[in-house]
């Protein structure tokens, strides 16, 4: 396989393609027109039967997830979408968003009429204010077209959908989290079950989704399951935006069908730059278990990565050479999730902060001889016994980072790692020092 896939990204470079005038000039809202004409149950199988599993990180098959709403009762159940992007390196959903908004208000109409909804919310990061301002002009053009709001299309149904900017916080995005601050709560993760399909927002059965997953909806219901269906593997199926970061030639947004292999990625982004090898890359983000040029041609589909000991999650590769150092690099990751937990656990709470103490030590060069063993023994009590999947986040990078680079660990006894690994080496990139 060496062949891209755009199709979320297909009209990126059209002129002004964040419009609904140049949506619509490619097909844009064609599936929601087609969609409110058919039984929404139809609409649920077809999903199901895509294979289409959650673009967020846990891989859950969506349409799936949709069926778990218990039958209508007469009250109200909500859509929620999930564009809290917050994982350190992944970088999909925004761009997305900027690039093509309507592509995720089709999605959102198309979902919520599927599972009944009347009132769909999009929980962005408070911090992209422009991504903030482009979603709530694409909800006013697509009402303004008689898309959204009040007997759309004269069919009788009704569907509002409020964007909510959130106020920078990882924690919110755990979805239980999430839901809780949309209430105007403090973002905390709540103890499951009940689960949101079936108490969620405001106590009502609610779909929480990803951004990429709901956006990935109207071409399913558009180009029909085995269009979707004939690419990616058996288990994990379709298209996806693989984010390639670090030190590569070309970094940047990457579409493909799930199932291309890390090595064929790497070359489209033109490979390690210059003059440098690679020495290791997450598959999913920071939170993922870092893998190894032993890796380079995991087939980038949820099986696959699973059985080389990590997880695909948000496809956010980010790639290192051999002038990085893992202690530093792992430290500078969990003071991020120390920094971010929300401390609602002690696992996480107090766990995330010895974490850090002892990575600082290391990286200093003043550890002590049990420390590498220490990290290993505190991650272990935090992965699998935090209330939510944050403390796990902050355990699996460093437990992998052990496994394949412990001797580099066992130098921050004794030496720094800014003298194993100078800055210097670090920033350059083409000959040039950052």
């Amino acid at each position: 396989m060496t062949t891209l896939a755009p199709i979320l990204s297909d009209i990126w470079d059209a002129p002004r393609s964040w419009t609904y005038a140049t949506y619509a000039e490619h097909q844009g809202y064609d599936a929601w027109r087609k969609a409110i004409h058919t039984d929404p149950t139809e609409l649920v199988n077809a999903v199901k039967d895509s294979g289409l599993r959650g673009r967020g990180g846990a891989g859950f098959p969506t349409g799936l997830k949709w069926s778990f709403l218990p039958p209508p009762d007469g009250g109200p159940r909500y859509l929620v979408v999930n564009a809290d992007e917050s994982e350190p390196g992944t970088c999909k959903d925004i761009p997305l968003m900027l690039a093509n908004p309507h592509s995720l208000i089709e999605g959102v109409a198309i979902t919520s009429f599927a599972i009944g909804s009347n009132h769909a919310f999009i929980y962005l990061r408070g911090e992209v204010v422009h991504v903030y301002r482009r979603l709530l002009a694409a909800v006013r053009e697509a009402r303004e077209a008689g898309l959204l709001g009040t007997n759309i299309l004269g069919t009788g149904y009704d569907l509002e959908v409020t964007v909510h900017a959130g106020a920078g916080a990882y924690i919110c995005g755990e979805e239980t989290a999430l839901l809780d601050s949309l209430e105007g709560r403090r973002g905390q993760p709540r103890l499951k079950p009940p689960f949101p399909a079936v108490a969620g927002l405001y106590a009502r059965p609610t779909v929480v989704n990803n951004v990429e997953s709901i956006a990935s909806v109207p071409t399913i219901v558009r180009n029909g399951v085995d269009w979707f269906t004939s690419m990616g593997t058996e288990k994990s199926k379709g298209h996806g935006l693989f984010s390639l970061s670090g030190h590569v030639a070309r970094p940047g947004q990457y579409e493909a069908p799930l199932g291309i292999t890390f090595r064929e990625l790497l070359d489209m982004a033109g490979g390690i730059r210059d003059g440098h090898s690679l020495k290791f890359w997450t598959p999913g983000g920071s939170s993922t278990p870092i893998l190894t040029a032993e890796h380079m041609d995991v087939v980038m589909d949820y099986e696959s990565v699973g059985a080389a000991g990590s997880m695909l999650a948000t496809r956010a590769i980010q790639v290192f050479d051999e002038t990085t150092s893992v202690v530093r690099c792992v430290s500078r990751w969990t003071d991020f999730y120390q920094h971010e937990s929300c401390g609602k656990c002690t696992p996480c709470r107090e766990g995330t902060f010895w974490l850090k103490q002892i990575l600082h030590r290391l990286e200093a060069g003043k550890g002590t001889e049990s420390d590498v063993d220490l990290l290993l023994d505190v991650a272990g009590n935090i992965e699998g016994r935090s209330f939510c999947a944050l403390g796990d986040a902050a355990a699996t990078p460093i437990k992998s980072a052990i496994k394949y680079f412990r001797e580099e660990f066992e130098q921050g006894i004794h030496t720094p790692a800014w003298e194993l690994f100078p800055y210097e080496a670090n920033a350059a990139f083409s000959g040039a020092t950052a």
